[in-house]
């Protein structure tokens, strides 16, 4: 860690849901006028390429978010990619540009299944994985300390298609440690920076459907299990990519955060977006149907609670995941996120700040 930045991380004190003036120079972007404190803060996945190379793009991140994600940089197999060697230089660049426009930082991941680096393999022992997946978020954690304001420890622990309640997606933490991979994550991070806000963070929880029922039963025997035993769990994340051709749950959704609330819970919106692959093509359609299904969403949410922030996973679509995966069979982008590839702002984005002002 170098001296340059432990002296940015010091004079950084971010807090979680907080914006404040940014500085503007040069980006062609006017800084937007600063709203209420109530507002729920809102949010991007970012990319550290995009950011040193697209002009656009840093204007538009800082011009729209108040929360910023790294999308890869703090995953495995980016900063831990071998044994006992961390590489922090596109995650810094990403804490660097949160401290220099005063915005929030969350952490993404600690513990998840993906993205990880070939020598975890290696691993054959209990105590080793133990030893592992503590070091690595002692260190990664305590580096951020003050930055990043609330973590993904756990990310996406429950298979695709739970068979009961009790099942946890096969990967190395879960193979020797069992389900207790998932308090030691926590506590870990905990000892590391105690003031961090910690976050179980799992998707596909909100359509209609028995598999997705399955989801939200084994999620909630999860939450009820770490709440049970006194671990540092403070918030649940739903990443909420929606399928256009997916019914939401309202009733089952909204049942489902009423209760993590009543548990005391805070809830987090993570990885909004909405995957556009089966809409019709002519794009003044296609973003009203993506904007109505973010809003389907957004309604049985708020209904429950108040989420502490809401992120989408990307802010353009010039930059988005969702055509390496879901690539419309037309040849036509992809337009799954608030701003299109010209960073201008979609109906989806209207619909977030609309949710935004209505909890403030």
């Amino acid at each position: 860690m170098t001296d340059s930045f432990l002296t940015r991380r010091a004079a950084l004190g971010l807090l979680a849901g907080t914006a404040a003036e940014a500085m503007w120079q040069g980006s062609g972007v006017a800084a937007p006028a600063a709203g209420p404190t109530s507002e729920v803060p809102y949010g991007a996945a970012i990319s550290s390429y995009a950011l040193q190379d697209d002009p656009a793009y840093r204007a538009a991140v800082a011009t729209y978010c108040q929360v910023i994600v790294p999308e890869s940089e703090m995953k495995w197999d980016d900063l831990h990619r071998n044994r006992g060697e961390y590489h922090f230089e596109n995650a810094d660049r990403i804490a660097d540009f949160a401290r220099q426009h005063h915005l929030a930082l969350r952490g993404h991941t600690l513990a998840w299944y993906g993205a990880m680096p070939e020598w975890v393999n290696t691993i054959s022992t209990a105590a080793e994985a133990e030893r592992e997946l503590t070091g690595h978020i002692h260190t990664v954690v305590s580096r951020y300390r003050g930055l990043v304001s609330s973590w993904d420890v756990v990310n996406e622990p429950i298979p695709d298609k739970p068979v009961g309640v009790t099942d946890l997606r096969p990967f190395v933490w879960s193979r020797f440690l069992e389900e207790d991979y998932i308090p030691i994550a926590f506590r870990a991070a905990a000892a590391a920076d105690p003031k961090a806000m910690l976050v179980l963070n799992e998707y596909d929880i909100e359509y209609v459907g028995a598999r997705f029922r399955a989801r939200r039963d084994a999620l909630r025997h999860i939450v009820r299990r770490l709440l049970d035993r006194n671990v540092p769990l403070h918030a649940v994340g739903l990443q909420a990519h929606l399928y256009a051709d997916r019914a939401i749950d309202r009733d089952g959704l909204q049942a489902f955060v009423s209760e993590l609330k009543g548990w005391g819970l805070k809830i987090l919106i993570t990885e909004l977006d909405v995957i556009d692959d089966t809409l019709p093509g002519p794009e003044q359609a296609r973003d009203a149907a993506v904007a109505a299904k973010a809003d389907d969403f957004l309604e049985a949410v708020f209904a429950a609670c108040r989420p502490e922030t809401i992120i989408t996973w990307g802010l353009s679509d010039r930059y988005t995941w969702v055509p390496t995966y879901n690539k419309r069979a037309d040849g036509r982008l992809n337009r799954p996120l608030p701003l299109d590839d010209a960073m201008k702002p979609k109906p989806l984005m209207a619909v977030i700040d609309r949710y935004r002002r209505r909890a403030a």
